[in-house]
């Protein structure tokens, strides 16, 4: 159960556009950005920053993202981001399977080398302390343009931002990312938590 709940219709009705637009994206009423709608400048700031990190100018596989995402919420232990982008994941068009194994990727022979080096540096990445090692830039500088790199990183701290800002609200799940959740990630362990 939340900590915090949106605020009243008229704050939301003047971030009806923005909040439309993400509703659109996403399929379902984020109640994450509902929550951000409480100062409109910060969510029409981090809508600022997320379009280029996650909008159709994005050069990474939107598939790679969400799953980069996946990985990181997951080292950061943020449940309501975890369903979030394991559901991103299946509207990208990543397999049922693949999500299913994302908690296993560096042994599952459903991973490239050069998935298991994004991951791998998403983990590290999204973890507090941070673990990142120039191995993990080794690995990804294989398989990796300089710009790509840029937006694996761009999406780990995206992600970094709203694992702490969900996290620390304890963000209801909504029902459409709720239930991937529960049919794809609880044989790996996940459960809703706070956010159930």
């Amino acid at each position: 159960m939340t900590y915090l709940n949106p605020p009243d219709a008229s704050t939301l009705d003047e971030v009806k556009d923005e909040l439309a637009f993400v509703a659109m994206a996403m399929g379902f009423e984020a109640n994450s950005m509902k929550i951000m709608a409480h100062r409109p400048g910060i969510l029409r700031g981090f809508l600022g920053l997320m379009a280029p990190v996650i909008g159709p100018d994005a050069v990474l596989d939107a598939g790679l993202r969400q799953m980069v995402a996946h990985i990181a919420s997951a080292a950061a232990g943020c449940r309501y981001c975890q369903a979030h982008t394991a559901h991103g994941a299946d509207h990208a068009g990543v397999s049922r399977d693949k999500i299913e194994a994302l908690w296993t990727y560096a042994d599952s022979p459903l991973f490239s080398d050069a998935e298991r080096a994004a991951l791998h540096l998403a983990q590290a990445a999204g973890s507090v302390p941070n673990q990142t090692e120039a191995s993990h830039f080794e690995a990804v500088k294989a398989h990796f343009s300089e710009p790509e790199i840029v937006e694996i990183v761009a999406v780990i701290s995206a992600f970094g931002f709203l694992n702490r800002w969900n996290d620390t609200f304890a963000t209801s799940l909504e029902d459409s990312p709720l239930a991937f959740a529960e049919a794809s990630l609880s044989s790996a362990g996940w459960t809703a938590g706070k956010h159930g």
